[in-house]
């Protein structure tokens, strides 16, 4: 029914009493997700807010009492890398750092020792996390109400285009197994091919939806798993298609430099290994709808 978050995933939340972190925090708690532990250095021994949730100085702490196994991180963007590693070092097995504006240099060597020396899953940086509706587990920003739960999963580079894309499919009680945001830096944790991977061998999951942009050659990859390996439907918008060289789009890793980052590059690719091109934005909802016969 999902992938990656769950009814028995257990978060912890990074910067839990700042502005940011404490809003989001309630909101989550609200739609049902557990939230069992928060970290602020200098905060160990609190409680936050009118909940029951102990806040610890230190990830390790917070392992330690609670057994956390997702970090929500909302600490601020030149503090966050430090904050990604603690949470690696500490065991937790997915971190998803909210947080845009995060240096590329400081991404770097962190994606390096995530990738060599842990076992532990980035989603991000610079996305609005995850969740899986069936299962009332919300892990980031994204406003829970209009999901519901169902067979169909969404990945995507652009956080407002994934909401788009939950209201039409809502709209036509077209429910959601899990929709992933995998952020638009240039550094990421996750890509659109280990998602699709991940929902691939999920058997809730029916269909997927893929959104993509311009910048990078994630969505050329994206297309050559789908051509080799992907068993479901994958319907694909790519957006940015009007954008000149050089031009970019709210993100760093939304920038046109050379032709594989251009959009039609990217839908040539993914239209010629089979997935089912969305042709605008408004069309995302009723695109899934003819795939599924609904």
């Amino acid at each position: 029914m999902s992938i990656l978050v769950n009814k028995n995933s257990r978060i912890l939340v990074q910067g839990i009493t700042g502005r940011e972190g404490s809003y989001h925090t309630l909101r989550c708690m609200e739609y049902g997700t557990n939230v069992v532990a928060g970290v602020t250095p200098g905060r160990g021994g609190s409680i936050f807010g009118d909940t029951t949730v102990p806040v610890f100085n230190t990830v390790e702490e917070a392992v330690r009492e609670t057994n956390p196994d997702v970090s929500l991180i909302f600490v601020p963007a030149p503090f966050a890398a430090d904050a990604i590693v603690e949470s690696a070092d500490a065991g937790l097995s997915l971190v998803v750092p909210i947080a845009e504006g995060i240096p590329t240099h400081d991404m770097v060597p962190v994606a390096r020792y995530l990738a060599t020396s842990t076992s532990t899953r980035m989603i991000g940086p610079n996305c609005p996390g995850l969740i899986s509706p069936g299962d009332k587990c919300k892990v980031g920003i994204m406003p829970g109400a209009i999901h519901m739960g169902g067979n169909v999963g969404i990945v995507s580079r652009s956080g407002t285009l994934t909401y788009e894309a939950v209201g039409q499919l809502s709209g036509l009680e077209i429910g959601q197994s899990t929709c992933v945001g995998i952020g638009g830096d240039p550094v990421s944790g996750t890509t659109f091919v280990d998602v699709l991977r991940l929902f691939n061998e999920d058997p809730e999951t029916e269909a997927v939806v893929l959104i993509g942009e311009i910048g990078g050659t994630k969505e050329q990859e994206a297309a050559e798993y789908i051509k080799t390996e992907m068993k479901k439907p994958v319907a694909s918008l790519i957006v940015g298609g009007s954008a000149p060289p050089g031009k970019r789009m709210g993100h760093a890793g939304a920038i046109i430099s050379g032709a594989a980052g251009r959009a039609d590059e990217k839908m040539k690719a993914l239209k010629a290994a089979g997935a089912i091109m969305i042709p605008t934005p408004g069309d995302i909802g009723v695109t899934i709808q003819e795939i599924l016969g609904a």
